[in-house]
C-alpha cells in the first residue's frame, strides 16, 4: 500500500526531458500500482487557460487520464503557477481537485495538504500579489483576454517572478514557522505535505506537545522527485533521467 505525492514540475516546452520523465513515471508499475496519486501545485510552469491549445496541456492530460483510467485516482490542487486550471481541464485530465488545506486520511493518519505558499508569510510582497491575482474578477478579466494576449502575459509573469525570487532573501521566501503551526494546529493534524519551497525534507518537532512533522515535496527541475507514504511512514526519493 502506497500513496504517492509530487509537485513544483514546472513542465514546460524548454525542458522536454522533465515532460518525458512524468509521463514516463505515471506509466511505471509504481504509478499504476498506487493506492492514489497527489498532484500538489506548479504542475507546469505557467497556466494560461483550460482553453490553452499548445501540445503540453493535451500530453498531461493523456498521462494522468491513463493512470486514472488503470484505477489509481489522482488528486490535483493547483499552486501559484496553475491557479488558473479549472474544471474543464480536470474533467479531461481525470483529476480530482481540491482546495488547498484539504485533510485526508492516510492509513489511519489525518493529513493536512497544501502548495505551501500561504506558509511563506513573511513575504509580504509575494502575498499581496497573491491575493490579487486569485479575486473572480482578475481570474475572468485574464481568461477573457486572446491566447496570444495570455501568453505574452504569462511570460512576463514569469520574468517579474524571477526578477523577485533574485531580490528576495531566501529565508523570507521559506515557510514561517507561526503559520505552519498554525495551520497544523486548526486543522487539527500533526503531519503537513506541502511544496512550493523547493526544499526537500521530512522535519519532525512538537507540536502542542505532539510529535509532528512537516514533509517538503522536491522540485522537478533537474530530476523527478516522489514521496511515498505507506502505513509505515514516509520516504522522499529522487527519479533520475534515463
Amino acid at each position: 500500500m502506497t500513496t504517492l505525492f509530487i509537485a513544483d514540475l514546472h513542465l514546460d516546452d524548454s525542458r522536454p526531458q522533465i515532460t518525458r520523465l512524468f509521463e514516463d513515471y505515471l506509466a511505471s508499475d509504481e504509478a499504476r500500482s498506487a493506492d492514489a496519486l497527489y498532484i500538489l501545485g506548479d504542475l507546469v510552469e505557467a497556466w494560461i487557460g483550460d482553453d490553452d491549445d499548445a501540445e503540453l496541456p493535451t500530453r498531461i492530460a493523456n498521462a494522468t487520464r491513463a493512470l486514472r483510467d488503470s484505477g489509481v485516482p489522482v488528486y490535483f490542487m493547483v499552486g501559484n503557477r496553475d491557479f488558473l486550471l479549472g474544471e474543464d481541464f480536470a474533467r479531461r485530465a481525470g483529476f480530482t481537485l481540491l482546495e488547498d488545506g484539504t485533510v485526508h486520511e492516510l492509513y489511519g493518519r489525518p493529513t493536512l495538504l497544501m502548495h505551501g505558499d500561504v506558509l511563506c508569510t513573511d513575504d509580504v510582497a509575494y502575498q499581496a500579489v497573491r491575493k490579487q491575482v486569485r479575486t473572480p474578477e482578475w481570474k475572468a478579466q485574464v481568461l477573457a483576454m486572446p491566447l496570444p494576449a495570455r501568453r505574452a502575459f504569462a511570460a512576463k509573469a514569469r520574468e517579474d517572478s524571477k526578477a523577485h525570487t533574485g531580490s528576495t532573501m531566501e529565508t523570507i521566501m521559506d515557510v514561517n514557522a507561526g503559520a505552519v503551526a498554525s495551520a497544523m494546529g486548526n486543522a487539527g493534524v500533526t503531519r503537513l505535505v506541502h511544496g512550493h519551497t523547493h526544499r526537500p525534507a521530512i522535519h519532525r518537532f512538537s507540536l502542542d506537545g505532539q510529535p509532528a512533522e512537516r514533509i517538503v515535496l522536491g522540485d522537478w527541475y533537474e530530476h523527478g522527485s516522489v514521496l511515498r507514504i505507506t502505513p509505515e511512514g514516509a520516504e522522499l526519493r529522487g527519479l533520475s533521467l534515463s
